[in-house]
């Protein structure tokens, strides 16, 4: 059986072939630009994995980021930037660098006190400016749905949150009936009824924060839920010789109510 180190290299040398003169047409085109999107749908079909707790698709998802995080970094090594085992380097040497309480003679006894040493380290040791704000840490990069998470998880910590989940589902009113005027306006404004939207989907998040639920994770639930119920409509219609294009909508929520009372 391979070591780790060996199972590595095995992976970095068929990149290597795959990019080399000899290699694989498509493999030898991309450009980091063109395979960060699969770095991020990797990343999450990984995370859907293990939130089935399903160990065996957990391991061939993660393989894939593996690959893709390989895959870049041997882009960047072939045109001079840096190699891979310099970007390994440098988040080992940051690794240790940052848990002084493990590696050197600091002391943190609990997770609060790690983090607040990180940030210290960051901004002390390694020069990483200081942020104007509690809400530069959340990185623009990220996902609308989970940025709105992690923007109000800030904003939370320096005081700035209802004191209970009842103000929450007030706001949350409050923008529904917003968002309901703006649409039924005799003059339509479609600027406005995007931002009414926004404010609507921004609310919403807030409610579940303030119940301790992950949005992104309720949203996948809703997901999957919708999915496995309109294809049951789906196949009903067409074990019924019925076109879902000319079927009356009725008709449709009869087989979807089905779904519903069959559990899917």
């Amino acid at each position: 059986m391979e070591t780790t180190k060996e199972a590595f290299g095995r992976l970095y040398g068929i990149i290597q072939t795959l990019r080399g003169p000899e290699g694989c047409p498509w493999d030898r085109e991309q450009t980091p630009a063109s395979i960060r999107g699969n770095l991020i749908e990797e990343a999450y079909e990984c995370v859907e994995a293990i939130n089935e707790g399903d160990t065996a698709h957990v391991q061939e998802e993660l393989g894939d980021v593996f690959l893709l995080a390989t895959f870049l970094g041997i882009m960047y090594e072939g045109d001079g930037s840096f190699t891979v085992a310099q970007s390994l380097d440098t988040v080992c040497d940051k690794l240790v660098r940052r848990h002084p309480h493990v590696f050197a003679d600091a002391s943190a006894d609990n997770p609060e006190q790690v983090v607040k040493q990180w940030n210290d380290i960051k901004e002390t040791v390694e020069g990483r400016r200081k942020k104007d704000s509690a809400l530069d840490a959340v990185s623009r990069a990220l996902p609308p749905l989970e940025r709105a998470y992690k923007l109000q998880k800030a904003a939370a910590k320096t005081g700035f949150d209802w004191p209970d989940h009842q103000g929450a589902w007030e706001k949350l009113a409050e923008e529904v009936q917003e968002a309901r005027e703006a649409a039924d306006s005799s003059k339509l404004d479609h600027e406005r009824l995007e931002e009414e939207i926004g404010d609507l989907l921004f609310s919403a998040v807030n409610v579940a924060r303030k119940h301790k639920v992950d949005p992104a994770l309720a949203l996948h639930r809703s997901l999957e839920k919708f999915s496995a119920r309109f294809r049951h409509v789906e196949k009903r219609m067409a074990e019924h010789g019925e076109a879902m294009e000319s079927a009356s909508l009725e008709r449709m929520d009869g087989f979807w109510d089905e779904a519903k009372a069959q559990g899917l």
